[in-house]
């Protein structure tokens, strides 16, 4: 018996290609590319058959109407999946697809050490006003070196909030500089983190201990606006702050006010609320700031493994497999039967079940 024809759709947006290599292997998958410009009755049509959407997690590159709601999902019959491009999901309602029977999967971990590397060079950088240094060097003289003097990071303290893939491997970066790790993660109990590598007080005492704070926690309702003013001021006077993770974690104007006051001692940001951030944004005229276009996990070597990661686990869901990223696994169940009901095979049962 001929197995069915299993349909993948993505946008024509920057990825890398061992994402078309891998799925060009399967002889029953056919992948379309879309263009975010192009004419949408065939973007819409393309969708209408998809049985797997990989969408862009990039959600000021992404144009709205792309974006998976309940909108979307309403046009798209056959679709068993959603795959985002990236860690994050913010141009996903997990929600709805829930409510529909549709598996979420990310690709978490695939640029931890890309993330992980780059914040830390935010923490060296402005440890030891790198960048500080070399905008008065291109711009005037008669400045002395003492005005421009940093501290050393080794035997200083690192809060990470969210020691997940990319907090990890933060741990093992600072532990190899000599600092004290603290972590907080929801998620995870106290001797997991420790294993990871941390200490784990509550987020009040890692913000008060730190000398640096690095966030690597996704954003969800949870964690919308965590950073704002009264964790600020919670923070050592002069502490750094460090975000790789998503922009509106933490509370730009809330920063802003921090970094005028000088109660917190520079920033590192790679997320904004808006990406780019407009040019008259206020922290972008502070050369206590480090600013960054949401670059982190933008390295050649992180974009082929997140993009061979998405395909091999898209390939092992249309086979029926369990995604090893799965977001939603309360949607199992509902998942199951439709995937039966569209492509006529069964899935493999959760270990939870």
């Amino acid at each position: 018996m001929t197995s069915k024809r299993k349909n993948v759709v993505r946008f024509d947006l920057p990825i890398n290609p061992a994402f078309d290599e891998r799925l060009n292997h399967e002889s029953d998958i056919d992948l379309s590319v879309c263009l975010c410009a192009g004419p949408e009755a065939a973007a819409w049509a393309a969708l209408a058959g998809a049985h797997v959407y990989h969408v862009s997690a990039a959600k000021d590159e992404l144009p709205r109407r792309w974006f998976v709601g309940a909108e979307l999902l309403a046009r798209c019959p056959a679709l068993l999946c959603v795959s985002s491009s990236g860690a994050g999901y913010d141009t996903v309602d997990v929600a709805a697809c829930t409510a529909a029977g549709i598996a979420v999967v990310n690709q978490a971990g695939g640029n931890a050490n890309s993330v992980a590397e780059h914040a830390f060079g935010l923490m060296l950088a402005l440890s030891r006003r790198i960048i500080e240094c070399d905008r008065r060097l291109r711009r005037e003289r008669g400045f002395s070196r003492e005005d421009l003097m940093g501290h050393e990071i080794g035997g200083k303290v690192l809060g990470i909030i969210g020691i997940g893939h990319v907090g990890t491997r933060m741990a093992t970066l600072a532990q190899a500089f000599g600092m004290r790790v603290l972590a907080t993660d929801p998620y995870l109990t106290e001797e997991e983190i420790g294993r990871r590598g941390a200490q784990s007080p509550a987020l009040a005492d890692l913000l008060a201990k730190s000398d640096i704070v690095t966030l690597h926690c996704p954003r969800a309702q949870d964690t919308l606006g965590m950073i704002g003013a009264r964790a600020l001021q919670r923070m050592k006077r002069g502490a750094l702050f460090i975000t790789t993770a998503r922009g509106g974690i933490h509370n730009e104007r809330a920063l802003l006010a921090a970094l005028e006051s000088g109660h917190i001692g520079g920033a590192g940001l790679d997320v904004w609320d808006q990406e780019p951030p407009p040019l008259d944004h206020p922290l972008l005229k502070l050369d206590s700031v480090i600013a960054g276009f949401h670059t982190a996990g933008v390295t050649h070597e992180a974009r082929r493994n997140m993009a061979a990661i998405a395909a091999e686990q898209i390939a092992g869901v249309l086979k029926g497999g369990k995604p090893p990223r799965l977001i939603n696994p309360e949607v199992w169940p509902a998942y199951a039967a439709r995937f039966e009901s569209v492509l006529g095979t069964q899935v493999q049962v959760l270990d939870s079940e």
